[in-house]
């Protein structure tokens, strides 16, 4: 924790690293009733930990939309069909006979867009015996260990990135893309004013820290200029790079357990290891307020 959010939080919080290079589990807090100051303190621990995991939360729909908000405007998924009720949840159930899971590649949210999403929080509502778990891999610390002469080559590169379903089952290269969704998740074709298809760099800087990360994930299909062969060698080394374990965390899941991560610089994979159990989350991603660059 920084020195300057540890002067300020009361004693009975506390916050434990997941690993050496990113995540952190806050102990103590219910989100649904920060005051500013410590929505302010817990912002700050998101900029320093990209992903953070909370504990024993207390949540109705409205308060995790009101807190939702606070991040910023709620994204609308234009794909996904959101419970009827509650515009901006997006229920993510497998049950004991699905096979296919949402979510099982490395990506980070939304890159199709022209302001990719700014974060995603994800709340249990069911959780399998064992598996389930979400990894989650640092794009800062992966350009960081690029050596100066590739860090030099990417300058100026772009990657295409789309959400068209067809598209994304098509590709060729790297993990295999969960593009059907799950028997209890209803999809939608996109409103016509969205766009599914956009380049960004590939190399961002971000908004809050000012640091320098990788942005590729399961949605870039090439380098813009360059055929999707001649851009796989190098998306698949950056793309390598960003999945080492040593530049990783795994969340574990309990009932309850809220955890918000930030698309900017994170990428995550929900991991598929849990045959004939159920899983039902409530997930609200917040849309991002930049072009990246």
């Amino acid at each position: 924790m920084s020195e300057a959010v540890a002067s300020t939080w009361p004693a009975n919080i506390s916050v434990r690293r997941l690993s050496g290079s990113l995540g952190a589990e806050v102990i103590g807090p219910q989100l649904a009733e920060l005051s500013d100051a410590e929505f302010a303190d817990i912002y700050q621990l998101f900029v320093e930990h990209q992903v953070l995991v909370f504990r024993k939360q207390s949540f109705t729909p409205e308060q995790y939309l009101a807190f939702a908000q606070r991040w910023g405007e709620i994204h609308q998924h234009p794909f996904m069909q959101h419970l009827d009720d509650y515009p901006g949840i997006l229920e993510i159930i497998k049950t004991e006979t699905d096979v296919k899971a949402f979510g099982n590649d490395w990506h980070s949210d939304q890159m199709f867009t022209e302001t990719p999403a700014k974060c995603t929080m994800l709340y249990a509502r069911e959780v399998p015996e064992f598996g389930g778990d979400t990894l989650f891999a640092n794009m800062y610390d992966a350009y960081d260990g690029l050596s100066d002469g590739m860090k030099e080559l990417l300058v100026g590169l772009r990657g295409w990135n789309t959400g068209d379903r067809e598209k994304l089952r098509a590709k060729k290269s790297g993990a295999q893309r969960t593009v059907v969704a799950p028997s209890q998740m209803q999809v939608k074709a996109p409103p016509s004013d969205v766009q599914t298809e956009n380049t960004h760099p590939i190399v961002r800087t971000h908004k809050d820290s000012g640091r320098k990360s990788l942005y590729i994930g399961g949605h870039t299909m090439h380098i813009d200029g360059m055929t999707p062969d001649e851009s796989a060698p190098l998306l698949g080394y950056l793309q390598g790079q960003i999945v080492r374990p040593e530049h990783t965390c795994r969340v574990q899941w309990e009932v309850d357990t809220l955890t918000i991560w930030d698309n900017r610089c994170v990428q995550h994979y929900a991991v598929n290891d849990y045959a004939g159990q159920r899983r039902r989350m409530h997930r609200i991603t917040v849309q991002g307020d930049e072009v990246p660059v």
